[in-house]
């Protein structure tokens, strides 16, 4: 199996975990990850030290408690599909719970190393930006919870959802070179959930010198890693795809350079020269 690809556990963990993911594993410096199915009442304790933590409720509902407050009843969308999410930041230094409420709840938390972090605070998804980006096949809706408008010390969190038929993460683009302002340096990780659930995606990960060339078919909750290159989505017809993305680096900023072979893509009404045929090809 790829290295860049993480199932889910066969069977969940004690403490609910679905899928884990931490820099040394991962062999890199800054995003930790991980997700936990938290049934009613259940709780989840994790010390933040010398990390910033942004907890998002992919589905169901959950409780955030630490020693800057308590918030309940975070989330409540059915599904990843269903609308955006709620989300809290913590700051480094302090100690956390996370619960699940009524009926239970999917979450994920989401790390970087922080010394002072930013204030703690909740992230509701009805108060966050929603964009539908691209145009055509690659027509998707963003939703951001700690992107550049959210103060944060490292962590960068966003989510797409990906209709049927539609790619993502497109044309696709790359940030593994610290050098601002044209291009950051940030690791990535994509959390994919599919609807149906039996469903499937697919993602490309490669290098302008395809020294890393890879070509994924993702599942329900795996967890596929981004340490560098180009990288791009697509939901094959009849299955929308759900990610989660998690970045962090050096710098706090999102600059990305597209694959010049498809940079060209990126104009809206975009064509190739080659005419669509009027009728079937044949087999």
């Amino acid at each position: 199996m790829s290295g860049l690809l993480i199932r889910p556990r066969e069977r969940i963990a004690p403490d609910g975990a679905i899928v884990e993911l931490t820099p040394a594993a991962a062999g890199w410096t800054y995003v930790g990850f991980e997700v936990h199915a938290l049934a009613a009442g259940a709780t989840l304790a994790r010390a933040c030290d010398g990390r910033e933590l942004c907890v998002v409720v992919v589905q169901g509902r959950a409780h955030v408690r630490s020693d800057h407050g308590a918030w309940h009843d975070l989330g409540g969308r059915a599904t990843p599909f269903d609308g955006p999410p709620d989300a809290a930041y913590l700051p480094p230094g302090c100690e956390v719970v996370v619960e699940g409420g009524a009926g239970g709840g999917e979450v994920a938390l989401c790390w970087a190393p922080a010394v002072t972090g930013a204030p703690a605070r909740v992230l509701r998804g009805a108060a966050g930006r929603r964009e539908r980006r691209g145009y055509d096949v690659h027509e998707r809706w963003v939703h951001d919870i700690l992107m550049g408008g959210e103060a944060a010390e490292r962590l960068l969190v966003c989510e797409v959802v990906t209709p049927s038929g539609h790619w993502s993460s497109y044309p696709p683009h790359k940030h593994d070179r610290d050098a601002l302002p044209h291009e950051s340096l940030l690791e990535e990780t994509y959390y994919h959930r599919t609807s149906p659930a039996d469903g499937f995606a697919l993602q490309r990960v490669y290098s302008d010198d395809r020294t890393l060339d890879e070509t994924l078919a993702v599942h329900d909750r795996d967890l596929v890693l981004v340490p560098r290159g180009y990288h791009a989505v697509a939901a094959p017809p009849g299955v929308a795809d759900y990610y989660l993305n998690v970045m962090a680096g050096p710098s706090r900023s999102w600059a990305f350079v597209d694959d010049p072979a498809l940079a060209w893509t990126r104009a809206a009404g975009a064509t190739t020269d080659l005419p669509i045929p009027k009728e079937p090809l044949p087999r």
